[in-house]
């Protein structure tokens, strides 16, 4: 199947790698943080990540890239430290000329995704977030035996995946997608070998191994929705839970799969796109009348007590920083939350920080 016409570019990072990045679709921008074994081009083919690619630019210009030593950006030799891929993302937005927008990560691009977040509360409207984690495999190894583990899929990426017997490109396939059709365990099997060079693909799967954003998360300002398949054999969904539980205001959704990556064939997949629809602003326009003058409502007090909800605080942290009673908190949380007609807090962040509450850093 033909990939649409995307357009694609190249820019520059800090270190002078060249990055492509890709644009489609049209309305508010949605930006997706790399993850292992992209292509820009063959994505398009993949019966795996096609559906994910037309899902995400369905009410959004979606931007993408191939991260560094993968696809069409610079390969072999190229440093692939968490710190470069942080620097490549940074280069994408402003090459687009993004002022504000929508930031998505998968599984390895969830920490990219983060701490991009944390570093620019202004640019991240909303973030999503899936299969993802807090600690890469040999950072959270519990043990010597999961340590030795990690090191051998490491080895094993390494030597097998450039050979032309497709049995070890096959053992890495179903691990992502035990549930594939034999079509999506083909062209997965193909687009890993034609993302990049085995001891990049290795490389970079170190780096993601090695990773631990417990410090970063908690910076996150922005709504954010973790989902999180629950039998993920790659990424354990007490990683996605333990995030969520780092991010303030963070909503958690477990989806009913095995798979690491959603397929469209799933029942799970229904309740994936039903849930990036209720959680996406259908625009990135400025607030209504009608919303700024529901904020108008709120008295001073209530206005302390929003920007300490959008920070992520509970009553007791807003009730020490302001000096007041939990009750007393309380009754104003119940007042902004009828002046400002949600039904939870959850819906009350999300109000609060699209009208620009929220952006200081709790302490």
């Amino acid at each position: 199947m033909p990939h649409p016409a995307q357009q694609i570019r190249f820019c520059s990072s800090k270190d002078g790698v060249r990055i492509a990045y890709a644009t489609w679709g049209s309305g508010p921008p949605l930006v997706r943080a790399p993850h292992w074994a992209t292509h820009l081009e063959f994505d398009w083919e993949s019966p795996v990540w096609r559906p994910w690619l037309s899902l995400l630019a369905r009410r959004h210009t979606l931007i993408r890239y191939d991260q560094r030593g993968f696809g069409l950006s610079d390969r072999n030799g190229v440093d692939l430290s968490f710190e470069r891929h942080i620097e490549d993302l940074e280069a994408v937005v402003d090459a687009a000329g993004l002022k504000q927008f929508v930031l998505t990560g998968m599984t390895g691009g969830g920490p990219i995704a983060v701490a991009y977040a944390a570093r620019h509360p202004d640019r991240v409207g909303h973030l999503v977030l899936y299969g993802t984690f807090t600690r890469g495999r040999i950072a959270r190894a519990a043990n010597a035996l999961e340590l030795e583990e990690a090191h051998t899929l490491l080895k094993l990426i390494e030597i097998g995946l450039g050979r032309d017997d497709p049995a070890f490109r096959q053992f890495v396939t179903s691990q992502f997608v035990p549930d594939g059709t034999v079509e999506q365990f083909r062209s997965f099997n193909e687009l890993v070998r034609q993302s990049a060079s085995p001891s990049d693909a290795a490389n970079l799967l170190r780096t993601f191994y090695t990773i631990d954003i417990r410090e970063i998360a908690p910076k996150v300002r922005c709504p954010t929705l973790v989902l999180h398949p629950g039998e993920d054999a790659r990424v354990p969904f007490e990683e996605g839970r333990a995030l969520a539980g780092l991010i303030p205001g963070a909503r958690l959704v477990a989806l009913n799969s095995r798979n690491h990556i959603l397929l469209e064939q799933e029942p799970a997949w229904k309740r994936l796109v039903a849930e990036l629809e209720d959680f996406l602003p259908a625009t990135q326009a400025e607030p209504t009348a009608e919303s700024e003058l529901r904020l108008d409502e709120l008295t001073v007090r209530e206005r302390e007590v929003l920007e300490l909800v959008a920070q992520g605080l509970g009553n007791n942290g807003i009730g020490e920083a302001l000096s007041l009673s939990e009750k007393t908190v309380r009754n104003h949380v119940s007042s902004i939350f009828s002046k400002l007609e949600v039904k939870s807090r959850a819906q009350a962040i999300v109000r609060a920080r699209e009208a620009g509450f929220g952006r200081k850093i709790a302490r």
